[in-house]
């Protein structure tokens, strides 16, 4: 009877214990694992049919389990400095653990795993973009006038600029977009917010830090900067519009140039078919409070 007890016990613990699963996502890495003879498999679809079903599993015993994007080179880089053999599942174990605490990583909640993939990759490149945009920003220093911290004051402007877009855009579905042409790469970063009634948003706390750092860094460093919004809103038509960053002011675009932006593609700058029923204007005014005032970097 005490077995049986302690059995069930066992069970009902099982259910309060949240895991994670290092997901190999694409190909390239899957094969750079299989030099790993502890690593059983040895087929990419294969493998990902047995990682959804097992998420399945687990999800059916009513267990949590996030999916954390399994990284190959940082994976043996994490094993020369922890001084452990890459070559066993234990190691494979402790680097998903780390994982789990500090990088990139969403819950699965039933979707399949061609959602589930393309989603986990996209959170990886804002985590990137994120940390990439935070090093730059700290790598600034002060300003040889004021001896002002360049970085933190440009920050605290791209939130005030971001509180203004918000606080004006329209009631419904708001969909944001921060564009930044750094060398070698342009920044990109997204923010979301749906249901947004007059006068409150209620923004993703991740998304928000990540849209607001890429904007600083446009700030900070004086580089081509674009933002562009879009809402969406029952029985009426999505209004698109957008401003250019200049001197620390957000500068309205006109309709043609929104119009242009958004029917360009920013990675290959080919152009893209506009969307029927989409009215490309003029973004409402921000007022005195989005101009910039004091000292100018």
């Amino acid at each position: 009877m005490a077995h049986t007890q302690n059995h069930g016990m066992r069970r009902v613990l099982r259910r309060e214990i949240a895991g994670t699963i290092g997901l190999l996502t694409d190909e390239q890495d899957f094969r750079a694992m299989r030099r790993y003879r502890t690593f059983a498999f040895d087929d990419h679809t294969t493998y990902l049919q047995q990682v959804e079903a097992l998420l399945k599993t687990l999800a059916a015993q009513g267990g949590h389990t996030t999916v954390a994007l399994f990284d190959p080179e940082e994976y043996a880089e994490f094993c020369a400095e922890s001084g452990l053999e890459p070559d066993t599942p234990v190691s494979r174990t402790r680097f998903t653990a780390r994982l789990a605490a500090t990088g990139p990583t969403i819950p699965y909640d039933g979707q399949p795993l061609d959602q589930l993939v393309p989603d986990l990759v996209d959170e990886a490149v804002r985590r990137a973009t994120w940390e990439y945009a935070t090093t730059l920003l700290a790598r600034i220093g002060t300003c040889a006038t004021c001896g002002e911290d360049i970085g933190r004051a440009s920050f605290v402007r791209a939130t005030h600029l971001l509180t203004r877009v918000v606080d004006t855009a329209s009631p419904g579905d708001l969909h944001l977009v921060c564009s930044v042409s750094t060398v070698p790469d342009t920044l990109v970063a997204v923010l979301r917010t749906e249901g947004r009634t007059e006068g409150t948003a209620h923004l993703d706390e991740s998304e928000a830090l990540e849209f607001t750092t890429v904007l600083a860094l446009g700030i900070a460093t004086r580089s081509a900067c674009g933002l562009v919004m879009r809402t969406t809103a029952p029985g009426t038509t999505d209004r698109v519009y957008g401003w250019r960053l200049r001197g620390g002011d957000l500068e309205p675009l006109t309709a043609g140039e929104v119009f242009d932006a958004y029917c360009t593609d920013i990675e290959s700058g080919d152009l893209v078919s506009p969307e029927s029923g989409v009215d490309y204007c003029v973004p409402p005014d921000l007022g005195d409070e989005g101009k910039r005032t004091g000292h100018t970097h």
